[in-house]
């Protein structure tokens, strides 16, 4: 299985429109961050974990040209208002598969109505094939996904398991009985916003607790503000088998 960042950044991304910040103004590839994503690929199979406003540049930057699904995280527009640019693909495959919970499928339809309609319908516009996420496993191809219910402040989020590979993003809290389906992980992915607390996301200390509590092979943060600091000062202070996550990365397992 090969898991691609997409991008690694916060909903602004980096840098930031305007930004003076020196994480900004940073000439290091590993500073310049697109809105969070990841592809995950195993066989023949491609799946993508949100599509956030730079899906685009993302799908040309690694020359995607099929995906067999997207599965959405919540709602937020960093993670769902690039759903417009899966036409390509629809054009090509024909209905793309989408999975999210309810309430996610219903802000989807609220923003992109015309991709929803059923009548007199243009033409132009993708069409989904809908499946629903609730707590309970689910299947992609020959791969069995764990939702891992996750909190955004008060927002209830799914974060997701493939076999040993997990990505959480946008957490801020993780009830026990969800720490423990991510024990025994090779690989978790998992936000660390800033150094300083935030209302909604861990901060990188509390990324680091966390770590530690679930013990994975490897751990790799994501979903990062210019207020971590510079990618590689911050990566030379992690202990040996937690890493700082940026766009382009690529881990096999």
């Amino acid at each position: 299985m090969k898991l691609t960042f997409l991008g690694t950044g916060t909903s602004q991304g980096i840098p930031i429109i305007g930004s003076k910040d020196p994480v900004c103004l940073s000439q290091n590839p590993k500073d310049k961050r697109l809105r969070v994503s990841v592809m995950i690929e195993w066989d023949e199979h491609r799946y993508i974990i949100d599509c956030g406003p730079d899906f685009r540049q993302q799908m040309l930057r690694h020359d995607v040209d099929r995906i067999d699904g997207i599965l959405f995280t919540h709602e937020h527009n960093d993670h769902v208002i690039g759903l417009d640019d899966i036409r390509p693909f629809y054009f090509r495959q024909s209905d793309i598969s989408v999975y999210a919970e309810k309430r996610v499928v219903n802000e989807l339809k609220k923003r992109f109505e015309y991709i929803f309609q059923t009548e007199d319908k243009y033409p132009g516009a993708p069409t989904l094939d809908v499946n629903f996420v609730d707590t309970a496993d689910f299947k992609l191809k020959n791969m069995t996904v764990q939702p891992i219910r996750v909190y955004h402040n008060r927002l209830p989020v799914f974060g997701y398991r493939l076999n040993d590979i997990a990505y959480i993003t946008d957490a801020k809290r993780i009830p026990d009985t969800e720490l423990e389906k991510l024990k025994g992980l090779k690989v978790l992915v998992l936000n660390a916003l800033r150094l300083k607390p935030h209302h909604s996301h861990l901060n990188l200390e509390e990324a680091l607790e966390l770590i530690s509590i679930l013990k994975p092979e490897k751990a790799y943060l994501t979903h990062i503000s210019h207020l971590l600091g510079f990618h590689d000062d911050v990566e030379a202070e992690l202990p040996d088998h937690v890493h700082l996550a940026y766009d382009n990365l690529q881990i096999q397992i």
